[in-house]
């Protein structure tokens, strides 16, 4: 009663301020208290035109810690810093959240008065850490990565970066006796082109000076990817009696241990020689054409490429336009036959263009032929005409004049009715 309480908000760290007024116009304030947890708290109980009244403080439990500068509780960590007719200050030391709560002020005038200041400990987060799922992923996999700060006071705020990316996540928060767990849950698709760079966990706590942070590195997997170089001949034209070299380049993350040559669908020639990632065939012929394929492997997957060699006569002088490589990065799988290219596509197609003009000619004539038999036996069935005879003729051959005719024919007038005439 006939107090006027006065409180000033300022973002996280706050003061608190009570005057109380008496009769005779005296004063007895306070300021409350923001602490880290561990540090130490300073608590203060100012008489403003003191009489040498009495002044004393006592705990959240009403107990006297001190009276005038007599420390009656047994609580070392409480320390008189100033005692006058006007102050008594009183340091804590090592402040733990127990800690918190109100600490009364009390001045022994007529009638007495009572202000209070609050303690409030902040906690600072502990066990920053971050838990990866997988220490190594494959490439394009899905990985969860959490990061966890226990036990806190307010709760900690988790931000995920990767580079000058911030990166959604989601957030657990738990609650025990206003002490607070944050745990945050990325999810991350793994990605060569994000090789190298950290995925990056920031805390942010209020009463910290900048962020605390943690980085991780993903480690990534990926399939072979595999390069067929023709070292030799320089010019590209293979003809025969040359000599051709292969140098098969496979890269991968593991590094692929094994990488192999084989000869697509046949047997390697008995004069190809094969060195590690190098195939090399001489003098070549034309039992040598076909499709030669580097393969490579790792933990990961297989992948390969493809060489399709076709060897030219000796008179060849035109370098073909397409290479014989059929570049394949990732696993065979995965491959489409319709995408291998010739190694000679632009020979192989005038020869499939000349054999296509050939089967024309030969359907033409064919065709011009069954025309001319056609008209030829029409021709000759219009020069044979036959004559008939119908039964009607039969018996007149010899008649001397039409009526003696009619009158001889076989049967007369009489069996014309039963007379039928053909005509096939």
């Amino acid at each position: 009663p006939g107090c006027i309480s006065i409180r000033v908000m300022g973002s996280l760290r706050f003061e608190k301020g009570i005057k109380c007024r008496s009769g005779d116009g005296q004063n007895l304030f306070t300021k409350d208290v923001t602490v880290i947890e561990g540090e130490v708290a300073t608590i203060s109980c100012q008489v403003n035109k003191s009489d040498d009244s009495v002044i004393q403080l006592l705990n959240p439990n009403r107990q006297t810690i001190y009276f005038r500068d007599f420390r009656p509780l047994k609580d070392s960590r409480f320390q008189l810093l100033n005692f006058s007719s006007s102050e008594l200050k009183v340091s804590l030391t090592n402040v733990s959240i127990s800690d918190e709560g109100r600490y009364f002020c009390q001045l022994y005038t007529d009638p007495p008065q009572e202000s209070y200041t609050t303690i409030t400990v902040l906690v600072p987060p502990r066990n920053l850490m971050i838990d990866i799922q997988k220490d190594t992923a494959v490439e394009g996999e899905e990985i969860e990565v959490n990061c966890t700060a226990m036990a806190s006071k307010p709760a900690t705020t988790i931000r995920w970066f990767k580079g000058n990316k911030e990166l959604k996540d989601s957030s657990e928060v738990q609650e025990i006796e206003l002490i607070y767990s944050v745990v945050s849950i990325l999810l991350i698709r793994v990605r060569m082109t994000g090789a190298g760079v950290p995925v990056v966990a920031q805390w942010e706590w209020p009463q910290i000076t900048g962020n605390l942070e943690s980085k991780e590195y993903l480690h990534h997997q990926n399939k072979p990817q595999v390069h067929i170089q023709m070292t030799y001949p320089l010019q590209g034209l293979t003809r025969e009696g040359d000599a051709l070299e292969l140098t098969c380049e496979a890269i991968g993350k593991p590094q692929p241990v094994m990488v192999t040559w084989v000869r697509v669908d046949d047997e390697m020639p008995q004069h190809a020689v094969l060195s590690g990632p190098n195939l090399f065939i001489n003098n070549l012929n034309k039992t040598d054409n076909g499709t030669y394929r580097c393969e490579a492997s790792n933990i990961v997957g297989k992948a390969h490429s493809d060489y399709m060699l076709y060897v030219y006569d000796t008179t060849a002088t035109t370098e073909p336009a397409v290479h014989g490589l059929t570049q394949l990065p990732n696993s065979a799988e995965e491959l489409d036959s319709e995408d291998l290219s010739d190694s000679r596509a632009g020979e192989e197609g005038s020869i499939r263009a000349v054999d296509h003009a050939v089967i024309g000619g030969v359907v033409a004539v064919v065709v011009f032929a069954m025309l001319c038999l056609l008209i030829i036996l029409g021709r000759y069935f219009a020069r044979h005409k036959g004559t008939y005879f119908t039964h009607e003729a039969k018996g007149a051959d010899d008649a001397a004049d039409a009526d003696t005719a009619i009158i001889n024919a076989e049967g007369g007038q009489n069996n014309s009715e039963e007379k039928k005439e053909y005509f096939i």
